[in-house]
């Protein structure tokens, strides 16, 4: 059936999801080249794919220069891996018609980039989150803070007083109520081009590094199945979206943020056969792909490293 050519924005450690997405296709006959949008080459997706040097995500030359690497590398896919390139992916699906790129409007990413505009958004919708400030006489402490157009967790802290708020915190974090001794789950889920949800699997984040999980297990709950697929529907979102969840020692379940790409533990929900990669695969195709609601339940993830060597002469 060919090959696909997919073009990684910041897929830099995504070397298990790249291999994943190989073996995928080669189960129905397609060949998959990866090509890996970086700002350098020693990485361990350089292991996997190719890796091309390119720009930082807001110099105002990116997408002429992503323009250039989708014609020259004759790219049929392009998926985001980072946040800031979600935004980046949005505008080149409305350049490049002709590619898939399984993203979801831009006016969306817009709002769950940043995570002030994300919880208007939950409250506006009726979705349960934590309690959220916009004025400082109101805060209930502890809260948590949190950059609007943060990742990975970088730049969170706890508060327990007034005295410990830093200059502008308004205007630059999400103040939140604080959720004692949570439960984290992430939602790894697919929707198609039509809008038809093919895929929803919750999994506990049992363990993390750097805001990711390296250890997680699929969990096979209605209600947060019920309530992704609501969230899902509310969005009009397309592709593969990974929802965040805390809940908390009554039982009560709070959105946290939702990352219109994949997440970085979307190999577990892979490995329980979610199906998200052949939904994926069969879109970029043009092929008829259905629902798939019978995954593993409590498939266990851990991750452990892999080394990539790298010589100065290249040899």
């Amino acid at each position: 059936m060919g090959t696909l050519n997919i073009l990684f924005l910041g897929g830099a450690k995504r070397v298990s999801l790249a291999k994943h997405l190989k073996k995928c296709g080669d189960s129905i006959g397609v060949g998959i080249n990866i090509i890996s949008y970086e700002l350098e080459d020693k990485l361990p997706i350089a292991f996997v794919a190719k890796v091309i040097i390119g720009l930082k995500w807001n110099d105002k030359k990116i997408i002429s220069d992503l323009q250039r690497v989708i014609s020259d590398e004759h790219i049929n896919v392009v998926l985001p891996f980072v946040d800031p390139a979600i935004l980046i992916a949005a505008q080149l699906k409305i350049l490049c018609p002709d590619l898939f790129i399984p993203v979801s409007e831009i006016s969306i990413c817009q709002t769950m980039f940043d995570k002030l505009l994300a919880a208007e958004w939950f409250h506006e919708n009726k979705i349960p989150q934590p309690d959220f400030y916009t004025d400082i006489d109101d805060i209930h402490y502890p809260v948590i803070l949190k950059p609007r157009t943060g990742s990975a967790s970088k730049g969170i802290s706890v508060c327990s007083g007034r005295k410990e708020l830093p200059t502008n915190v308004l205007s630059k974090y999400l103040i939140q109520s604080y959720i004692k001794n949570p439960i984290e789950i992430s939602v790894d889920c697919y929707v198609a081009k039509g809008g038809e949800i093919l895929s929803v699997v919750p999994r506990i984040r049992l363990s993390t590094l750097g805001g990711e999980a390296v250890k997680s297990q699929t969990l096979r709950d209605k209600a947060i199945i019920d309530l992704s697929c609501k969230i899902l529907l509310l969005g009009n979102f397309r592709g593969p979206i990974t929802i965040q969840f805390l809940k908390d020692e009554n039982g009560k379940l709070y959105v946290m943020e939702i990352n219109p790409r994949l997440g970085g533990g979307v190999v577990t929900s892979i490995g329980a056969g979610s199906g998200i990669l052949s939904m994926l695969i069969g879109e970029a195709l043009q092929l008829d792909v259905e629902p798939k609601w019978d995954w593993k339940d409590k498939t266990i993830m851990v991750r452990y490293f892999q080394e990539v060597i790298f010589y100065a002469d290249n040899n």
